[in-house]
Parts: structure tokens; C-alpha cells; sequence
């Protein structure tokens, strides 16, 4: 194996260490980095979501930029604005830098603020530039928005627009730990609090930018991507399978963009198992995040319980496997 899956196999043991009870988020959290993407983390209050953010930017050695998103929040405390500055004797207009201009931007309860501050991230998450009074700023080339919303407090939120959850490549879905995690948790509280620090070996960036240079020559056959493109024409077109109920289901079905999205992250995926080449189980290991926020689900859905994740797994049982 490569020195980069070296490298990625050791940061994903040092954020274990200090991120118990979340392997799936880990996993995904290093799959979005790897296919330079955005990730949406949905979970309660205390299941680790900056903890695992904040592991991830200590364990590369990277800036981390943190803006808690309220209502009075405004678009320039995210991108930065214009300032006057005297220069011998003369005012200018000189830009200050906002927190986006970090390698990873944890956007904390984004929802908690309105449209026209959560649209100051589109540009960024899309193209990784931002545009503030007619010029254009470049982002690091090693950049990811890591957003955190709350499923349940939904009181005084503004919920995000189909356009913004269409550019995050997945949402993650964290739920509390098992009894075993959970008394793993109070034992590392009880280290860190002794040693006042989390003690996370470092790895060089630079393997990220190799990774994604080595995924890129991982294979995919026709028939993979057929059953990708169906997976995906299943969420458009459910009257294709009219002994399922997904047609009574699926209001809008998934953009372009998710087909994208499960192409990389299939890749990844393949890569992170150590393999050349995608199988139908790397497909279907991401398929729910990567598809999950990209559903709008019938008002018969919703009115049923039915779940995103439960729409997901029968479109899995009706497309045929690769």
C-alpha cells in the first residue's frame, strides 16, 4: 500500500482515540475530505459532532475556522468585508479576512440563521472562492465546510434551502453511543481533564492532495455505473416500479449532483478498502448519506413517518444489484 493510505489509516486510528462510539462519522468525515466535499452533521446536543471536527483539523495540523450561527449573524462575519485603512497619510479600502478563509470551516447550528447568511457559503462550498464588492478571493487549496444543526430544537430555525443541501456530498446522521462507548467516554473525559490536552499524533496534509491523486485511477466498470444512474433514476422516475410505493413517496427526486457524489465517494470508498476498483457494497456503504438530504419526501411520506433513510433502502431493494 502507499504511504497516503498509510497516512489515512493513521489518521483515522488518532481520531478514534479522541472520538468514541462514531466510527461512521470518522469514516465519512475522511471520505468528504477525500473527494473534496462538504458534510452536514445532524445529531442531539453531546454526540460528538465539533469533538470530531476539532480532532480532524488537530490531528493534520490544519487552521480551523468556527462561526456559531445566530440570527443577528451577518454575511461579511462569515466571508469578511472592506475596511478603511489610513496608508501614509491616505484611506484604502483593504480586505479583511473572514473565518471561512481556513482549511475547515465548522459552520456550528447553521440553521440558526437566516438565508441570506447561509448563501454567504454557497460560492465557497462550490467553488472554493468567495466574491466581496466585485473581487474575488481564492480559498486554501485543502478547504471543507463542516456544518452542525440540531434534529430536534427546531424552534427559531431557518431550515436550509434545497440549493445549499445539494452542494454538502453527504449529511451524517450521529446517534448516541452504546453502554460500552459511553463508559469509554467518561474514562477519556477523565484522562484529558488529568493531562488537560487531547494527545493526537500529527499527520502531514500533503497525503490528502496524494490520496486524491491515487483515486482518481480507481476503476469503475459500465455496470457500476448503470446501477449508480439507476439508483439515482429511481428517485426521479418511481413510476418505473409500480409494486413500490417509492412513486407515493418521492416528491422531487436527486439532482446531477448526487449522481457525482456517489461517483467520488464510491471511489473513495473502494480506495479507504484498499481495493482498485468499485463494488456494488461501496456503493451501497454511502448511498444513504450521500442521498439522504437530497430527497424531498410527499406529504404522504412525511404524514406516515416515513424516513428519508427508509425510502433509500427501498430503492436499494428495487434497482437490480451490479
Amino acid at each position: 500500500m502507499s504511504q497516503s493510505f498509510e497516512a489515512l489509516q493513521q489518521l483515522k486510528a488518532q481520531i478514534q482515540t479522541s472520538v468514541i462510539g462514531q466510527s461512521n462519522v470518522i469514516d465519512s468525515l475522511l471520505l468528504a475530505l477525500l473527494t473534496n466535499g462538504n458534510v452536514l452533521l445532524e445529531g442531539l446536543p453531546g454526540t460528538a459532532k465539533t469533538r470530531s471536527i476539532k480532532s480532524l483539523a488537530s490531528t493534520l495540523s490544519v487552521d480551523l475556522g468556527r462561526v456559531q450561527f445566530t440570527p443577528d449573524l451577518l454575511p461579511s462575519d462569515v466571508t469578511g468585508t472592506e475596511v478603511y485603512q489610513e496608508v501614509d497619510g491616505k484611506p484604502v479600502l483593504t480586505f479583511q479576512q473572514g473565518p471561512v478563509f481556513n482549511n475547515l470551516l465548522l459552520a456550528d447550528e447553521i440553521n440558526r440563521s437566516p438565508a441570506k447568511v447561509q448563501a454567504a457559503l454557497l460560492e465557497a462550498m462550490e467553488e472554493r472562492q468567495i466574491t466581496v464588492a466585485g473581487k474575488t478571493y481564492k480559498l486554501p487549496d485543502l478547504f471543507m465546510v463542516l456544518a452542525t444543526q440540531n434534529p430536534v430544537e427546531q424552534e427559531g430555525t431557518y431550515p436550509l434551502p434545497e440549493a445549499q443541501m445539494d452542494r454538502f456530498i453527504m449529511k451524517i446522521n450521529l446517534e448516541y453511543p452504546d453502554d460500552d462507548a459511553e463508559a469509554q467516554i467518561i474514562k477519556l473525559v477523565r484522562s484529558e481533564e488529568i493531562t488537560n490536552t487531547m494527545q493526537l499524533e500529527k499527520i502531514d496534509p500533503q497525503h490528502i492532495f496524494n490520496a486524491r491523486e491515487e483515486i482518481h485511477k480507481v476503476q469503475m466498470s459500465d455496470t457500476i455505473v448503470n446501477y449508480l444512474v439507476a439508483i439515482i433514476m429511481a428517485t426521479r422516475k418511481p413510476e418505473r416500479y409500480p409494486d413500490s410505493p417509492l412513486q407515493h413517496w418521492i416528491s422531487v427526486g436527486s439532482s446531477p449532483r448526487a449522481s457525482i457524489a456517489l461517483d467520488k465517494c464510491a471511489r473513495a470508498q473502494a480506495w479507504l478498502n484498499g481495493k482498485d476498483f468499485v463494488d456494488p457494497d461501496d456503493v451501497r456503504s454511502i448511498v444513504h448519506a450521500v442521498l439522504r438530504h437530497r430527497l424531498m419526501l410527499s406529504y404522504d411520506a412525511l404524514a406516515d413517518g416515513v424516513t428519508a433513510d427508509q425510502v433509500i433502502d427501498e430503492i436499494l431493494r428495487q434497482v437490480a444489484t451490479a
